[in-house]
């Protein structure tokens, strides 16, 4: 019978109502019960317990999960607080509850994925740091060689120096750019570091899924999108940044230093 018992956080996870952290939130404001009972975090329960929030019964996973891609536009906020004005729950309406994997910016564009499959988000999340997301990206006043060499090698940023990256030039002031990682505001931080100011961000591509729906629609990823999906993000680790020695973060950062950068010096990153 222990094999088929499961964390209540998890087990409403892969109902699709929320995300494990906000289960883990519902479970301490003492909004879920098991069998009427108000139950203590790390609880376990079996497929026939019946797990209720606010008072409604919620099931465990037993229709297909909802896999989209979203196309976000400016000024939604990628967050399922309902409270939230232009939160991406609203705007898309979907009849299922469905979720956001990760975040987009508000004033930011492009392609996010949204589902109820709580697995695939936590495998995703934990797999961010070693799968390719694309951008184009505006910013205010001409690129350069220089610019473009920089952005690529690693900015210091957060406490940390940015991974490096592939970068191309498209036009005067347009560059795209393949990230590995998900630091906060990253490339608005990364050009802001280096003197420019982003005017448009957009994202175009998420692993293996390229954006290819107008604004503010979204559609189903196939079958087969899904499975190379799985695929790619099964063999999910930790972040570089948790894993790599203390050594050669600082390493890193000596290499910057060594390199006699005044505005590194003067901004005082490290």
């Amino acid at each position: 019978m222990e094999e088929n018992l499961k964390r209540l956080n998890k087990f409403i996870g892969e109902t699709g109502f929320c995300s494990r952290r906000e289960a883990d939130k519902y479970i301490e404001e003492g909004r879920v019960t098991i069998n009427g009972i108000v139950p203590e975090l790390g609880t376990k329960v079996s497929p026939n317990d019946e797990v209720r929030i606010d008072g409604k019964l919620i099931h465990e996973k037993n229709e297909k999960h909802v896999y989209l891609a979203f196309n976000k536009p400016v000024g939604i906020e990628c967050t399922t607080n309902l409270e939230v004005r232009n939160n991406i729950v609203d705007y898309i309406n979907y009849p299922k509850r469905i979720f956001p994997i990760g975040r987009l910016d508000k004033a930011s564009e492009g392609l996010i994925f949204m589902t109820n499959d709580g697995d695939i988000v936590n495998k995703i999340l934990r797999a961010r740091n070693n799968h390719e997301k694309e951008y184009t990206v505006t910013v205010n006043k001409p690129i350069t060689d220089r610019f473009i060499q920089r952005m690529g090698n690693g900015v210091p940023i957060l406490d940390t120096v940015t991974r490096k990256c592939k970068v191309e030039q498209i036009s005067k002031n347009i560059f795209k750019i393949i990230l590995t990682q998900g630091l906060n505001r990253q490339i608005r931080r990364m050009c802001e570091y280096l003197g420019y100011e982003v005017t448009a961000l957009k994202r175009i591509r998420i692993i293996n899924i390229s954006l290819d729906v107008p604004v503010g629609r979204y559609r189903d990823l196939t079958d087969a999108e899904i499975k190379e999906l799985n695929e790619l993000i099964e063999p999910s680790s930790k972040t570089e940044e948790a894993s790599l020695p203390k050594a050669e973060v600082q390493k890193r950062r000596t290499e910057f230093i060594k390199k006699d950068d005044p505005r590194f010096k003067k901004r005082g990153d490290y």
